[in-house]
């Protein structure tokens, strides 16, 4: 099952285009959840209470108008809609307990506001187990690569895993990116480096990681492409004509936004294309 996170925005309908695409791609369910949040209208500083009731048909609205967008995108997709009172972040971690993948807009109004930049997709791209695929409006229907950030850790395992199967279902070029910096020493600048077995060093990485994960998807096209910069900095600029970007995450529990780690949080600051953070 997909889940996507939908406030009325302009952005939550881009999210649910790109999910209602993947779900037909996936042959998964669809459902849509909207958060009724009351404790932003509890707050002092607003004018006035707002009826509970109003909050209730906005909500009914808001599902009913993203089911219209999901079912005039794919007319064959299966969708459910789930009203929830609780903070948003609270809702989309429970929903997400039997999803495949959580996807978001890059920016809400109501039940969702704050994503992508804000403290809810991070939390919960670092809380819960599934992807979680944070969409940018003006590059939604942009065809393109999907690149994945390679590197010799065990988190980027199940974001190859997951870039690989959205390579295969979209017929597209996964582009496996790795970056790398040479180490400072500051008590021996004098140090010298054999550049070419660096750089062939570094090129294993991306070689062992793709071959022990590309075996199972031998239709695939993979480029590895290895740079000497700032891993953030090489993500975003393959992003420029990506559909889709792929990253790891070490975030875990309670705590998961605080862990997601600085790669993770950049790219979703940054990225001009829609991000995929998938945990290890």
């Amino acid at each position: 099952m997909i889940i996507v996170g939908v406030d009325g925005s302009s952005t939550a309908r881009t999210a649910v285009e790109w999910a209602a695409d993947d779900a037909v791609r996936m042959r998964l369910p669809l459902r849509l959840v909207h958060a009724v949040d009351r404790l932003p209208y509890e707050i002092s500083r607003y004018p006035g209470p707002i009826q509970h009731d109003t909050l209730l048909s906005t909500a009914a609205r808001i599902l009913r108008e993203a089911a219209d967008v999901a079912r005039e995108r794919q007319p064959g997709v299966d969708v459910t809609t789930v009203m929830v009172e609780g903070a948003p972040v609270m809702v989309l971690r429970d929903q997400a307990e039997e999803a495949t993948e959580v996807v978001l807009g890059s920016r809400g109004l109501g039940g969702f506001a704050g994503a992508l930049l804000g403290s809810v997709s991070a939390r919960v791209a670092g809380q819960v187990h599934c992807p979680v695929v944070v969409v940018r409006p003006e590059y939604a229907a942009r065809r393109g690569d999907v690149v994945v950030g390679v590197d010799d850790s065990t988190e980027c395992d199940a974001a190859l895993v997951y870039a690989f199967e959205q390579a295969k279902l979209r017929g597209a070029t996964l582009r496996a990116v790795h970056a790398w910096l040479l180490p400072i020493h500051d008590y021996a600048p004098e140090i010298g480096y054999g550049m070419d077995e660096i750089r062939q060093a570094q090129q294993r990485v991306v070689g062992e990681k793709v071959a022990t994960f590309g075996g199972a998807y031998p239709g695939v096209k993979v480029v590895e492409d290895v740079y000497a910069a700032r891993t953030v900095d090489a993500l975003t600029e393959a992003s420029d004509t990506a559909t889709l970007l792929v990253v790891g995450s070490h975030g875990r529990g309670a705590f998961g936004s605080v862990l997601l780690g600085s790669v993770s949080r950049g790219v979703l600051h940054h990225a001009r294309c829609a991000v995929a953070v998938v945990r290890a």
